[in-house]
């Protein structure tokens, strides 16, 4: 080798040799890492929840989802323990549009979501059919506002609801309208929904029976705008009062037409049209006294505070006042994470039993505890009507 070469291989293992001594060197003074200790995350339990988000009723929608994710908030806030360890809640909202097909394709996204319940759904005609998803899942659903019988008839041990049904709902203000409102002539619309037709066959049951007579029996949809055909032939029977079976996007537009058209009989609806939007929806037309309708639940006395306490509370949150369903939401939800909390579990096996046991559970909507079909007992109504553009109690009847 050249000696100019040799010279050069030596001091590159020279150097090297003193790299590794130092590096050597530094591994010695340095001491080991320590490794960080693992953040145990809290487990999460998550409860699914479902409305129209879109189309006419998205503000209902909107009102229901605001009610789960208020009391979610609330209860994470204040900490939730589960079987001796701390959890956190998550809110899986899903629209189902009003619309069966849509309704049943959430539920089936929820079921295999492995969420642990569902809160929802709004309407009898999504509710009713997501019913049977969730029962072949072992899941436990609440409704804060399907009304329909059929719900709670299907034999299946997962379906629950926080308010009073369609028959009791209906048949009130059957008997209300003939023995209180002395009508004797009952024109009744449906929007063909299975909410819709149910509370107008509820209404006209009780209404015949207490002595009145139904000159008109006409229907339309839950999208549809043009009312002139039907009304014009109703206004030809003169009734006392015209009954409606659906939700106010229908039935605003509905009461604007009466009017144009000159029909002087009063209005009912049921919970759907008993929101506080009407008065927006409808116009002028919403009258003093002219308009009657009855929401399921209701609270008066002490238990009042309550509800004055929430709605307070929720508009302080969101910015906007009840439309109508929130509270129903909120103690479903919290009704809901209450059972859990008592079984010790968040299982859907474990806790089904506990929650079909519940017993005066002390909601902002009154006390609430279940039947052996899922069916609040003792559910309360509460009739309105709009004086001055806004929405005025009555009366609450159990």
């Amino acid at each position: 080798m050249h000696v100019k070469h040799l010279t050069s291989a030596l001091t590159l293992v020279a150097t090297a040799a003193l790299l590794t001594a130092c590096g050597q060197k530094e591994e010695a003074a340095a001491p080991a890492a320590t490794p960080a200790p693992a953040v145990a995350s809290e487990p999460v339990v998550k409860i699914g929840h479902v409305a129209p988000m879109s189309g006419a009723i998205a503000h209902l929608g909107k009102d229901n989802e605001y009610g789960a994710r208020m009391a979610i908030e609330e209860l994470n806030a204040a900490g939730v323990t589960i079987d001796g360890k701390k959890v956190k809640l998550e809110l899986l909202a899903e629209d189902d549009a009003a619309d069966p097909k849509q309704g049943t394709a959430v539920a089936q996204k929820l079921a295999d979501a492995k969420v642990a319940g569902v809160i929802g759904h709004l309407n009898s005609g999504t509710t009713i059919p997501a019913s049977k998803v969730y029962s072949d899942a072992g899941i436990p659903q609440i409704s804060p506002s399907a009304t329909n019988p059929k719900y709670t008839r299907q034999g299946f041990k997962t379906t629950f609801r926080v308010v009073a049904d369609d028959v009791h709902l209906g048949s009130t203000l059957g008997k209300y309208a003939v023995e209180t409102l002395k009508v004797k002539n009952v024109a009744v619309i449906d929007d063909r929904t299975a909410y819709g037709q149910g509370v107008a066959d509820e209404f006209s049951k009780a209404a015949e029976a207490a002595g009145a007579k139904i000159v008109a029996k006409e229907f339309t949809t839950d999208k549809a705008t043009d009312f002139n055909a039907i009304l014009t032939s109703i206004k030809g029977k003169k009734p006392d009062v015209v009954f409606f079976g659906g939700m106010d996007a229908v039935a605003g537009p509905m009461l604007k037409q009466m009017k144009s058209l000159g029909i002087k009989a009063k209005f009912m609806g049921g919970d759907g049209a008993c929101t506080a939007e009407m008065p927006k929806l409808a116009g002028d037309a919403i009258g003093e006294e002219q308009v009657f309708c009855a929401e399921a639940g209701g609270v008066e006395g002490e238990a009042k505070v309550g509800m004055d306490k929430f709605r307070a509370d929720f508009k302080a949150k969101f910015n906007a006042d009840v439309k109508l369903y929130a509270p129903y939401v909120y103690d479903a939800t919290k009704v809901l994470v209450a059972a859990m909390v008592k079984a010790n579990s968040s299982d859907p096996a474990k806790y089904l039993p506990v929650l079909a046991a519940t017993t005066d559970y002390k909601g902002v909507t009154g006390p609430i505890s279940f039947d052996e079909k899922g069916d609040i007992k003792n559910g309360a109504l509460t009739l309105y009507t709009y004086k001055g553009g806004e929405r005025t109690q009555l009366a609450v009847i159990r």
